[in-house]
């Protein structure tokens, strides 16, 4: 992978992402002209009073947040896609490996189905769902740990059962509620929503999700040599254990806020990791940033679809990445030229 290219894909993907969220500001039940979202941001970031009152509630109080929530969901969920990928040595690997989301769905259907956490108000829903997330992650990392360690297979064997597991659980959760409407309520969630954003609910996902991209950066030598597998990163001085674990519980909080805050949002955390590569190559020092741009782009522009598609309705945001993702994994994985970990 040329540097020519790799320097120029980066500002190149920030230029999309900016224009991606300006237009997607502009979609709902009623679409907006460019050149009047541009005015009210304009206007909001000189401190001008904008002339319409109505239209500065609508786009800077409703649809800037989402739009900005979208986008650090999206970043998140790649970041730590493409991070699992390289601790479990998986091409199929996604941040739900860990068992957080089905663990969240706990949490939410609790919420949903007997008032836990009801003092919290409308921060209820995530509050169960992060409790629920971080129970899911303790389990799994103890269960693992007690049989032998954070092998890759354990891992992917651990997150995998218990996931089962706990969405069983919220299953029977939602069985057991009197509440006729739980059900969808729960399922809604669990597919992924931003429509509840708002600007509190961005400082503190923002805040985590540019703590672990940092923190990945700066590990991302190590990351390399881990991703060729433990025993070359060991005969370097990669410390393997302390370097899993650290990965692990970094993960964990990444993908339990977001989950939090956004519901099960799939295949952003499989698909953009993958197709970064692609345009970036392996080495973790581009591609983290790389993911983090495509999969906030990619989020924005899929949010936006679903406020249009069926308006003045919309569709939980999963269901598109979903439909979006599977065959644009199967297009990526037919190239011949794709090689997971390798330049």
């Amino acid at each position: 992978m040329s540097r020519a290219r790799t320097s120029l894909a980066l500002p190149v993907m920030g230029a999309l992402l900016v224009v991606a969220m300006i237009v997607a500001t502009g979609f709902g039940a009623e679409t907006i002209p460019v050149r009047e979202v541009l005015a009210v941001l304009r206007d909001r970031l000189t401190g001008t009073a904008h002339a319409d009152l109505g239209l500065d509630t609508i786009v800077w109080q409703l649809r800037v947040p989402r739009t900005v929530l979208a986008a650090i969901v999206g970043a998140g969920l790649a970041v730590a896609g493409a991070a699992m990928q390289t601790l479990v040595r998986n091409p199929l690997a996604d941040p739900y490996l860990l068992g957080v989301s089905s663990g969240a769905g706990v949490g939410a259907a609790a919420v949903i189905t007997s008032g836990v956490f009801a003092g919290a108000g409308l921060w209820a829903l995530s509050a169960g769902a992060l409790a629920g997330a971080f129970a899911a992650a303790a389990a799994v990392f103890l269960i693992a740990l007690a049989q032998g360690g954070l092998t890759p297979l354990r891992l992917v064997l651990t997150g995998t059962v218990l996931g089962s597991a706990f969405a069983a659980f919220s299953s029977y959760l939602i069985f057991r509620s009197s509440d006729p409407s739980a059900a969808q309520s729960v399922l809604f969630w669990l597919l992924g929503s931003l429509s509840g954003a708002d600007w509190t609910r961005i400082l503190l996902p923002g805040c985590v999700v540019a703590a672990c991209l940092a923190a990945l950066l700066l590990a991302a030598n190590w990351l390399d040599a881990l991703n060729l597998g433990p025993d070359t990163a060991a005969s370097i001085g990669v410390p393997v254990r302390e370097l899993r674990i650290a990965l692990f519980v970094l993960l964990a909080v990444l993908v339990g806020v977001l989950v939090a805050v956004s519901g099960g949002i799939g295949f952003v955390g499989l698909v953009v990791p993958h197709a970064a590569r692609l345009l970036v190559g392996p080495r973790h020092r581009v591609l983290l940033p790389a993911s983090a741009l495509c999969g906030a782009t990619f989020l924005v522009v899929a949010d936006a679809a679903t406020r249009v598609l069926v308006r003045p309705t919309e569709i939980p945001v999963g269901v598109l990445t979903g439909l979006i993702g599977a065959p644009a994994f199967l297009l990526l994985m037919g190239r011949r030229t794709y090689r997971f970990g390798t330049a």
